[in-house]
């Protein structure tokens, strides 16, 4: 009996042990969990009016080639086509004749104001309505005026086509894959037109992985044999068209993508 209750004993000792190892290791990891999601930048659009102009700029016109991708819109600078109100970054592609183009609208960037190597990204938006749409919020690598595309590396965070209702694509271009040979992965959705939806990259010098509503669809192996080891800029925008938006539907007059916020965390 004596040796039963010794080996009762150290039975209840090891679970002691083993439960306390095992919350020492939870709190280490909700420690450096910590770390990697201290606040590094963000956006929150809480001041209406126009974007503001300490983080972000306009790219303007339609670019050669409709900005590569054959796309429709002429980019403006005013605020019909980027405002914020209520907390929310609206940018809206409007039908109406201007500069030789059926529709404008508006294409933020963050280049020479924020730019930022590895973090994790939280965006939160709703996707606009209409087939013919293409929104998305991607970076670009720093280096893009000396090197060109896609030489400076392109991250598609979120994409979104009004041809392909709730599919939601997340992608890299590099040399060698680019264009219509980019790595990327899909993931379907509910209600992306009419409900926020959380977009989000984890990025590191080991990979680059891609989420909607912290459910996991992309991962890509980072390397330094690809240029997703330096400083890449925001960009924001409301396509219309274009080889990868597709046709418009004739119908449509407008369409507004709304962003909540844009938070980088280290």
């Amino acid at each position: 009996m004596k040796y039963f209750f010794t080996f009762l004993f150290f039975i209840f000792l090891s679970s002691i042990l083993s439960s306390y190892k095992k919350y020492e290791s939870l709190s280490a990891f909700n420690i450096d969990y910590g770390k990697k999601l201290k606040l590094y930048w963000s956006d929150e659009f809480n001041v209406s009016g126009r974007p503001d102009s300490s983080k972000w700029s306009y790219e303007i016109g339609n670019g050669p080639d409709g900005w590569g991708n054959q796309e429709l819109e002429y980019y403006t600078n005013e605020s019909k086509n980027a405002f914020v109100k209520n907390g929310i970054l609206s940018i809206s592609a409007i039908k109406e004749n201007y500069e030789g183009r059926n529709f404008t609208s508006a294409r933020l960037i963050s280049k020479g104001k924020f730019e930022f190597k590895y973090g994790t990204v939280e965006i939160r938006a709703k996707m606009p309505m209409g087939i013919g749409t293409w929104p998305a919020i991607w970076m670009m690598g720093s280096d893009i005026d000396a090197l060109g595309w896609p030489a400076c590396g392109e991250i598609d965070i979120m994409e979104h086509l009004g041809r392909d209702l709730n599919t939601i694509y997340g992608t890299v271009h590099y040399p060698g894959r680019s264009g219509g040979n980019p790595v990327g992965s899909t993931m379907k959705i509910s209600n992306a037109t009419t409900e926020f939806h959380e977009y989000k990259l984890e990025w590191s010098s080991e990979s680059l992985k891609f989420y909607v509503d912290d459910t996991l669809f992309h991962t890509v192996a980072n390397s330094t044999d690809i240029p997703f080891n330096k400083n890449f800029f925001f960009l924001v925008n409301l396509a219309v068209g274009g080889g990868f938006g597709g046709a418009v539907d004739s119908n449509l007059t407008g369409a507004t993508m709304e962003v909540d916020y844009i938070r980088v965390y280290k």
